[in-house]
Formats: C-alpha cells, sequence, structure tokens
C-alpha cells in the first residue's frame, strides 16, 4: 500500500473505471517494489533494494518470508479453485505481477474463472498489462485503489464480478499496511459483508512471533516506506470471526496444507494466515 495516492482516488485497467494520471516517485521505497526485489525480480529501483538491503541485515529471513507466502497464495488459490468450486477471486495487495499470480493458478484449474486485482502502487499500474492476461473464457480487470477504500474497490469490482456469486477475497499481507487494527478488522467486516454465503476469505500477514523481524519493521518504518506492522496470531485470527475457519486453522504460512515433500514440514516464519468460509 502506499502513500502516494490517496485512498479515494479510482484508476483501473480494461473493463473498470477511466484511468487517471499517476505518477511513480522513485525516491521514496515502496512496499510492492521491495517485495519484488526480495522475490528475485527486477522491477524496483535502488531505493527500494536499499531499503530492503537494510531489513536483511537485520533480518534475513524476510526472503524466507517472501517466498513461503507466495508459495501459500498459490496453494490457497489452487484450492479455492480446485476444491472449493470458486469462480471468482477478488485480490487486494496484489503488488507486481511475478510467477504464478492469481489469475494463472485459477484459470489453470477454471478457465472461466473471473479475477480482479487491486493495487494502489503507480508501478503496479504500469505492469497491469501483465495481470489481465485471461483465457478466452474468463476475465482480468485491475483497479487501482486503496485498501482502506472498500465502497470503491466493491463498487468497482463488481463491473466484473458478480457478488450474488461466491467469491474469494484475497488479503494476503496488506492488513500490516494500516496501522489502527480496529480499522483493518472493520476493512475486513466491510468487505466480507457484500459478498454471498458460500464465499471465503483467505488472508496472511506478518507477526510478532520473530523479535528480529520485529526489529527489521520498526527500522524499516525510517526509511520512508509505509510502516509495516507485525500483530500477533491471535489479532490474525480475529479477521476470521463470524467465518468458518478451514483446517488447520490460522498457522505459519509454510503450515497451511504444504505440498509433500521428502524433507518433511519447513520451518516456521513470522508470518500466519488461513482460509476461512463465509456460512
Amino acid at each position: 500500500m502506499a502513500d502516494d495516492l490517496s485512498p479515494s482516488t479510482p484508476v483501473s485497467g480494461p473493463g473498470g473505471a477511466g484511468r487517471a494520471v499517476v505518477d511513480i516517485d522513485s525516491t521514496v521505497p515502496h512496499s510492492a517494489r521491495i517485495w519484488n526485489w526480495l522475490l528475485g525480480g527486477k522491477d524496483n529501483y535502488p531505493v527500494d533494494r536499499e531499503a530492503g538491503g537494510r531489513v536483511l541485515q537485520v533480518f534475513p529471513g524476510m526472503v524466507d518470508i517472501a517466498r513461503h507466502s507466495r508459495h501459500m497464495l498459490t496453494r490457497a488459490v489452487r484450492f479455492l479453485a480446485q476444491d472449493a468450486g470458486i469462480r471468482q477471486f477478488l485480490d487486494i495487495g496484489t503488488g507486481l505481477p511475478t510467477v504464478n499470480n492469481t489469475h494463472e493458478v485459477a484459470q489453470g484449474m477454471a478457465p472461466t474463472s473471473r479475477i480482479v486485482y487491486v493495487d494502489n502502487d503507480p508501478l503496479v499500474l504500469v505492469h497491469a498489462e501483465a495481470l489481465l492476461t485471461s483465457t478466452p473464457e474468463g476475465a482480468t480487470d485491475y483497479i487501482q485503489a486503496d485498501v482502506r477504500d472498500p465502497a470503491l474497490i466493491l463498487r468497482e469490482a463488481a463491473k466484473t464480478l458478480d457478488f450474488s456469486r461466491p467469491t474469494a477475497l484475497m488479503l494476503m499481507g496488506i492488513l500490516g499496511l494500516v496501522g489502527d487494527y480496529d480499522e483493518t478488522r472493520s476493512i475486513v467486516r466491510r468487505l466480507t459483508a457484500a459478498l454471498p454465503s458460500g464465499s471465503y476469505l483467505a488472508l496472511y500477514d506478518g507477526t510478532d512471533t520473530d523479535p528480529a523481524y520485529v526489529t527489521a519493521m520498526h527500522g524499516h518504518a525510517k526509511s520512508g516506506a509505509v510502516p509495516y506492522i507485525p500483530r500477533s496470531p491471535q489479532a490474525i485470527a480475529g479477521y476470521f470471526e463470524g467465518l468458518e475457519l478451514l483446517d488447520p486453522g490460522v498457522v505459519p504460512v509454510t503450515r497451511w496444507r504444504p505440498d509433500p515433500n521428502p524433507w518433511g514440514a519447513p520451518a516456521d516464519v513470522a508470518c500466519w494466515g488461513g482460509v476461512a468460509r463465509k456460512p
């Protein structure tokens, strides 16, 4: 989530609201671009690499969080499309395109899937074409908006998604960028309230379970980027209140239905999440 675009500025890709002219500020580090760098991407600036490097000096495990959280996203989308029969996805806090984007995984399982991506980094908008490569049977769209404006997001997403049908709401690593916990709870409630029974919430966020990670995030806040707040696993679990939490519950992302491998379960990381169904 960026601080260079107001929460109520609508910009979307094809099928959404009209585009607005936005400037990319390459002098201030941005979470989406830092994340891209941590995942080995090239869509970032020196200021992002510098900020990410400072985090790694304090907490080298940040790369593990980036990679394992991305893998959980893939597994969650695969489950939702293949096992839960979901054909609509609202992915808020998309970040820059990388491998196994939501639409690629979902449409690989079900070509008719419809996906709407939401982010507020202008650089993501520049690369949105990579997120809009839909199958002929399905659809993808991109909305440039802030997670703190659920009404705008829902209004624009309704141009592509049918909110009378079950939809997967994905909030992957985004709520830690909202400083007030009560506000994050309100955001989740407002978004899930707009979805019908049989919809799902898939969510993960950084946690305060590793002191080195917490220290690194305190230092990151001094870089000029939007602060990221690790919260307790109990706080993460609070986002699922009123929903039917699926097994194995709210757990480190490495332990959410991991793929079988000959080396056993990977080590825990300071990022917890889960998937829940709306009754």
